[in-house]
Parts: C-alpha cells; sequence; structure tokens
C-alpha cells in the first residue's frame, strides 16, 4: 500500500476508485465498504484509494473555536489507521492535512480541484451520510450530478448493521468509553489494539517491586504513545502482547496520563499505554525491547485510572490488577476473542509511519 501526504505527488495514480472518510478505528462498516470498492476497482482496472484526513475536522473546528470538548474520542492513531487500511487490500491512501484552505474549499471546488485533478477519480463510494466541502453544504445528489457532467460513477453505501445496532465511530467509541471491549471488538470486527515504537519512561515500574526472581524488575513496563490527547478508551485492561516472540504475552495496561506520577515525567503530559507482561520474554534481556513495533489488544476493562498517594499504595494497585488481570484470562478468557487477522502479509508501509 502507498500512503501519500497530500495530492501533489508523481507517484499517486493516474486514476483511481476512491472513497472518503476519517476511518476513526476503521470498524466493520469501513471494512464492508473497502470491499466494495477493492471490488469496483478491479472490475475497472485501476487501484482502489482510500482518502483521509488529519487532524480529524472536528479537532481542526474545535480547535479554531477554542472548545476543545468539541473534539471527538479517538479510537486509533494515524499508524493503527494506516495499518486497518492495509489489511483491508486498500492500494493507496492519501492524507490530507485539514486546515483553513481545505475548510473552505467549495464543493464544486473540493470535486473539480481534489477529485478530478488531484486523483483522476473514475468511481467514488461515500456513505449515507457523507458531507462535503465548506460549510458541509456538498451532499450525495451534488456529487452524484457533477459524475455525471464529468464523466465519473458515483455510488452510496447503506448503513452497515449488527443484530440492529449501526455501526459508526461514534458506537465503536461509546462502547469504549462505557469500558465495554467485548462490544467494540463486535463493532471492530477484532478486540481493539493499539500498535506502536516501545519507548523510554522514567523506569520506575521495575523499582516498585521485586520480581520473583530477586531480580530489580518489579513491574516494567512497555511504554507506547497515542498520539491524539483524548482517546476513546482509558484506564487499566487485561491484555495481550504481540511482537515480542512467537506467541502472545498476556499483561496488564495502562492507558491514560498516570495521574499518580510526576507531571514533570519525560512523557508527562502524554496519553502513554504502559504494558506490564507477566513473562517477560528471556531473549528480550532488560533493555531489547525499546524501538521493537509491537501491537496490544485490550480485551477486558479492568477499572477507571486511579490516584494513588505514595509509591507503596501505587505497587499494591499494580499487584492487584495484575490479579485481576490473571483472573480473567484464567476464568473468561479464550483465544476466540482474539484475530488470527493476516497482518503478516503487508507490513513495510507501515514501519514507515
Amino acid at each position: 500500500m502507498k500512503i501519500f501526504r497530500g495530492i501533489k505527488h508523481p507517484g499517486l495514480a493516474p486514476a483511481c476508485a476512491v472513497t472518503i472518510g476519517n476511518f476513526d478505528g476503521v470498524h466493520r462498516g469501513h471494512q464492508a465498504m473497502l470491499g466494495l470498492l477493492n471490488a469496483e476497482a478491479a472490475q475497472r482496472g485501476i487501484p482502489s484509494c482510500a482518502m483521509t484526513f488529519e487532524p480529524h475536522p472536528r479537532d481542526y473546528f474545535a480547535q479554531k473555536l477554542g472548545k476543545p470538548d468539541l473534539a471527538p474520542a479517538r479510537v486509533g492513531t494515524l499508524r493503527d489507521k494506516l495499518s486497518q487500511l492495509e489489511i483491508c487490500g486498500v492500494d493507496q491512501v492519501v492524507i490530507l492535512p485539514f486546515n483553513e484552505a481545505l475548510a473552505s474549499l467549495s464543493p464544486e471546488d473540493f470535486i473539480q480541484d481534489v477529485l478530478i485533478s488531484g486523483l483522476g477519480a473514475k468511481y467514488v463510494l461515500v456513505g449515507d451520510d457523507f458531507r462535503f466541502g465548506a460549510k458541509r453544504a456538498g451532499d450525495y445528489a451534488m456529487l452524484d450530478n457533477a459524475g455525471q457532467a464529468l464523466g465519473f460513477d458515483v455510488a452510496r453505501m447503506n448503513s452497515y448493521e449488527v443484530h440492529g445496532l449501526r455501526v459508526s465511530s461514534t458506537a465503536v467509541r461509546e462502547a469504549m468509553a462505557a469500558g465495554d471491549m467485548q462490544q467494540a471488538a463486535k463493532l471492530l470486527g477484532h478486540p481493539y489494539r493499539i500498535s506502536g515504537h516501545v519507548v523510554h519512561g522514567r523506569k520506575l515500574g521495575r523499582k516498585l517491586a521485586e520480581s520473583a526472581q530477586g531480580a530489580n524488575d518489579g513491574f516494567r513496563t512497555l511504554n507506547l504513545r497515542f498520539d491524539h490527547w483524548k482517546p476513546a478508551a482509558s484506564g487499566i485492561f487485561a491484555v495481550l502482547v504481540h511482537g515480542l516472540g512467537p506467541t502472545p504475552v498476556q499483561g496488564v495496561a495502562n492507558l491514560g496520563v498516570r495521574p499518580s506520577l510526576d507531571p514533570r515525567d519525560v512523557n508527562g503530559g502524554r496519553v502513554l499505554l504502559e504494558t506490564h507482561c507477566f513473562d517477560w520474554p528471556a531473549q528480550l534481556g532488560g533493555e531489547e525491547a525499546y524501538g521493537k513495533i509491537i501491537r496490544v489488544e485490550l480485551l477486558h476493562k479492568l477499572h477507571d485510572e486511579l490516584k494513588y498517594d505514595s509509591l507503596d499504595a501505587l505497587t499494591a494497585g499494580i499487584a492487584k490488577d495484575c490479579d485481576d488481570a490473571r483472573a480473567f484470562f484464567a476464568s473468561a478468557y479464550t483465544p476466540s476473542h482474539t484475530s488470527s487477522h493476516t497482518e503478516t502479509r503487508r507490513q513495510t508501509t507501515r514501519d514507515r509511519i
């Protein structure tokens, strides 16, 4: 899969079948749409293209208005969005920077400048609630009329439902905000997951307690940055970690801002996913995990983030979380809850994100 920032690139295909959206979470509705897009692209002998935006348009307007609460919680990072689009078989992704210039573009100019001149669109697939252009003035009827006049096909896909529930990024966010990771997995088609490079932290976890072997590595964690200030999920979770060895490793993770730590921490102010593995892979030694790309699946929420008054209280809290996560894996979890997706078939592109 090829990835482009903007539409002024010589590597862009001269013609394509395109769908447009934020694709936050790339849920089952998105997956169904992308499947249809790929089929239509193959029928026409042209590549499929997903066009998305960074930042999310609602992030942009929330910042412009000085009202951060208007920004939606983010299901996935850009890395995970691109990873999922690749798994869905998309040939190219175009990331448009959502800025004042794009926000003020009229629907007619969006069609001409972006779809026709920029992408060479021959087929455009949109959702049933699609709006575009300045002040969201463009709709499906306008796009369809333009297609007939300018020579590209336009199609609309109805909502995708699971047991009568419309699948949407909003529904995924609501499930995650409620801590219902099983419902989120049903909507996503797989357990909720976050991936990225392991980064350095304060290395406080390994000092909180000693392991059973007596080594001073206590609650050592793998740290991933979540590159958005408002994640859709937060709290303490039972997790599976992929990428450390041939089999996934069970653990417990904190997703959030770590209220018990000093705000001057090296990652202070950033949303971080801190994962403690129950069985640290021996081949990693003490420091070899840094820089590795791992994927963490958040399977079950234990509780919200808590603020502890002391390091002793924090240590006791983490120990209890470990016990509760182990109990989840022992009694409630079966391997069918996680996916054996085809993520390994194309890895080179996402490693550049």
